[in-house]
């Protein structure tokens, strides 16, 4: 590991002196935030004035959003996929091949649109909603995983795009769409399709924001948002509490109905528990989920008999889990750090009938998997990173994840052999990676720097890289096990 961390922080530093040697301005006065009547007298006042002080509102409701755009370049690069969340491969990936140079969309965070409100029925009481979606910027596609996923039927690995799971499907509503009540003293209750906690800590507790080119938690929600499983990030049909009193906040989320419903799974829940004190911020979150999805492609060729170019393969879990994340600010540093542990066990119920999965794609009786987890698989993630404020316009960061499970191979199994180094390629022409069995102990690592400056209140203009890398069991199947992908982009927020 000490290798990957000096090959990433030489990259980082090399970003930085590079942004130091730019023609950046050093004496450029703060733009004056102008007043919500003149901010839009002119492109530039509004593009000096924040979306807080000068939003898109007529008569209690606002459309808002962010376009997300950039170039960047992997040194095992998969295709661009116009459908899936992060189109390109940051991190390394299954589909990861040669170096190549690309378009990368939603690098610091999702290209959306929305609209939201708040009105005010009573005195202290207001009604209040958000519907918002999420979109690739250079085709308008909206974000479906599945649909990522069963583009790539029918083709061998070395020959897919980038394509993976994911809770966005193509809905409308793909990132949220909730109506609800607030009370400053009472709390707020919120019904629809929600953000978990997890999802919420994500964005609060990563230096990188949660973003996809530069964070492994950010880049897959597998990770923390899904606490194991991505269709969990998000609950379609949900109740959300929250309440805070003084520098405490509390929450509880529940997702009723399943499948049939939009949701990844048959029912799942989660509790929050934070507090901010002395410019420290903590929050411990409790989550479960009973039959959690995870959907994958036939990589196969010719597709099994029985089998359509729109099914697809899913992996059936009950999945416990425990989120901790804190985060402490001095003066123009903040340092972030945080720790998962989920552990999965067969699901409460196998469908061995198959079901209908998120997008509306089919599995079938023979593509449901309810044993992986005879043996318990235990994921356990960590990060740790830190952010300074240069000027009130620019920042610098850097952090280090981990990703890692145990052995869960289940060797009652008659003719499995015990873990050892993988011998058989994934595709021709391509070196084993990683050790014989998925189910092997292993880990995958990423560390990143970035740099964001903000030129004008509603313009990000940022530059980073990110290494990873993957071993053991997570490495098995792969064709290579590591990546270095540099990024450049814009933000637009409105």
């Amino acid at each position: 590991m000490g290798k990957t961390v000096g090959i990433a922080g030489l990259l980082f530093l090399a970003a930085i002196g590079a942004a130091e040697g730019a023609d950046l301005p050093t004496s450029k006065p703060a733009p004056q935030t102008p007043s919500t009547a003149s901010c839009f007298a002119s492109f530039y006042d509004w593009l000096s004035a924040s979306a807080a002080d000068c939003p898109l509102s007529y008569m209690g409701i606002t459309v808002y959003g962010q376009i997300d755009v950039g170039v960047g370049y992997s040194s095992h690069a998969s295709d661009f996929n116009r459908y899936y969340n992060n189109a390109v491969a940051e991190l390394i990936a299954k589909t990861s091949r040669g170096p190549q140079f690309q378009l990368v969309p939603n690098g610091l965070s999702q290209s959306n649109i929305g609209i939201k409100g708040r009105e005010e029925f009573l005195p202290g009481w207001a009604l209040i909603f958000d519907v918002n979606t999420g979109f690739d910027p250079y085709t308008l596609q909206l974000a479906n995983g599945p649909k990522s996923l069963v583009q790539n039927n029918n083709l061998p690995i070395q020959l897919q795009e980038e394509n993976s799971d994911s809770s966005r499907a193509g809905q409308w509503d793909n990132t949220r769409a909730y109506v609800g009540v607030s009370n400053g003293a009472f709390g707020t209750l919120t019904f629809g399709r929600q953000y978990t906690f997890s999802s919420d800590l994500v964005n609060a507790y990563d230096p990188m924001g949660g973003s996809y080119a530069f964070s492994l938690i950010g880049n897959s929600s597998t990770y923390v948002s899904g606490v194991g499983d991505t269709e969990v990030a998000r609950y379609n049909t949900s109740l959300k509490y929250q309440i805070a009193y003084n520098n405490v906040r509390a929450g509880a989320v529940w997702q009723f109905g399943g499948y049939d419903q939009g949701n990844g799974s048959d029912g799942a829940y989660q509790f929050d528990l934070g507090f901010d004190y002395a410019g420290f911020s903590f929050d411990a979150i409790y989550s479960y989920a009973q039959d959690a999805v995870s959907l994958s492609n036939y990589g196969a060729s010719p597709l099994p008999k029985g089998v359509t170019q729109d099914d697809l393969k899913a992996t059936l879990a009950d999945i416990n889990g425990v989120v901790l994340a804190g985060k402490y600010t001095y003066g123009p540093f903040r340092f972030y750090g945080g720790y998962e542990n989920a552990r999965f066990s067969p699901p409460t119920d196998t469908h061995a009938l198959g079901f209908t999965s998120l997008g509306g794609y089919t599995v079938l009786p023979s593509g449901v998997n309810a044993t992986n987890y005879i043996v318990n698989k235990v994921l356990q993630v960590g990060w740790v990173g830190a952010r300074y404020a240069i000027r009130p316009d620019l920042d610098i960061a850097a952090a280090y994840y981990i990703g890692g499970q145990n052995d869960y191979t289940n060797y009652a199994v008659k003719g499995t052999t015990a873990c050892g180094p993988n011998k058989t390629p994934a595709a021709p022409g391509y070196s084993p990676q990683g050790a014989n069995h998925s189910t092997c102990a292993g880990d995958i690592q990423a560390v990143s720097g970035l740099i964001d400056w903000r030129p004008y209140k509603r313009l990000d203009v940022y530059a980073g890289v990110m290494y990873s890398q993957v071993s053991g069991g997570i490495a098995n199947g792969y064709l290579h096990s590591n990546n270095i992908a540099p990024t450049a982009g814009l933000r637009l927020t409105f």
